[in-house]
């Protein structure tokens, strides 16, 4: 089964216009400038347009320290349901203070180093995406062997901490630790390495569900971990692009409206 992601977004757009109880607004600071990061500020823009929410967006000079970037963000907080600090920030920037000053009841990413895994109040958008793509499966991990490639805050780490919580057993492979032998036997991988292609199907046994979190350039085109010819032997595939990628999306206002609903209940 090839999973369509947008198909999967929409019905979460959906879900999510008819829950608006008032306009919300997200804030956002880009302290890069490039074509893709513009890209992908443009696919939230887009989508913040249609479900009625209001963008403010913050951009940093290119001399910009670290103490601008938190300055941004606390102008920001008292204005604002969620914030959203676009990465990569440039190597000038100290990335581990700049989401530490993000506070944890905007933090719509579920990014901010300092709040444990269990403790954050909504999922990284890609764990979320890997959540949605599994119950609406009806796909059950209990004691199944996972095998999460990469420990990147985006991917990695929320992805492995999902998959725990869903009772699975879960390893997860970097450059340092683990080895990709261990593709060999797991029921369910997550690729979130950011490797054009360099997962083969001779790696992975035949009914994998194979969800391909990691995207990078290739030739011109956006590309994933997993060689698409993988697809042949999995249960369950996510291309790219196309998979995980717009549901992470969505997941990013399912976050913003479920923080803004917090937030209500407690003020």
């Amino acid at each position: 089964m090839i999973i369509d992601g947008r198909a999967i977004a929409e019905e979460v757009y959906a879900e999510l216009q008819a829950r608006s109880p008032r306009t919300l607004i997200l804030g956002i600071v880009v302290a890069s400038h490039d074509s893709v990061i513009e890209s992908f500020v443009r696919i939230k823009s887009r989508a913040a347009v249609r479900l009625g929410v209001e963008l403010r967006r913050i951009d940093l000079l290119n001399k910009s320290t670290t103490a601008d970037a938190i300055a941004a963000i606390e102008k920001l907080a008292p204005e604002v349901d969620g914030i959203i600090m676009q990465l990569p920030l440039p190597q000038t920037l100290d990335t581990e203070a700049v989401l530490a000053a993000i506070p944890p009841q905007l933090d719509v990413d579920g990014i901010n180093p300092t709040v444990a895994e269990p403790a954050r109040i909504v999922r990284a958008p890609v764990a979320g995406a890997i959540e949605e793509i599994l119950k609406r499966n009806i796909i059950e991990l209990q004691n199944q062997k996972a095998v999460v490639v990469g420990a990147g805050r985006l991917v990695g780490i929320p992805a492995a901490e999902l998959l725990k919580s869903l009772g699975a057993q879960v390893s997860i492979v970097t450059r340092q630790s683990g080895s990709l032998e261990q593709l060999h036997d797991a029921d369910i991988i997550v690729l979130g390495a950011g490797d054009p292609g360099f997962v083969k199907p001779e790696m992975i046994k035949k009914g994998v569900i194979l969800i391909d979190a990691g995207t990078s350039e290739s030739a011109g085109k956006v590309v994933g971990d997993a060689d698409p010819t993988c697809a042949e032997k999995c249960s369950v595939f996510t291309p790219v692009p196309g998979g995980v990628g717009p549901i992470a999306v969505a997941m990013i206002f399912r976050n913003l409206f479920d923080l803004a609903n917090v937030n209500n209940h407690q003020t």
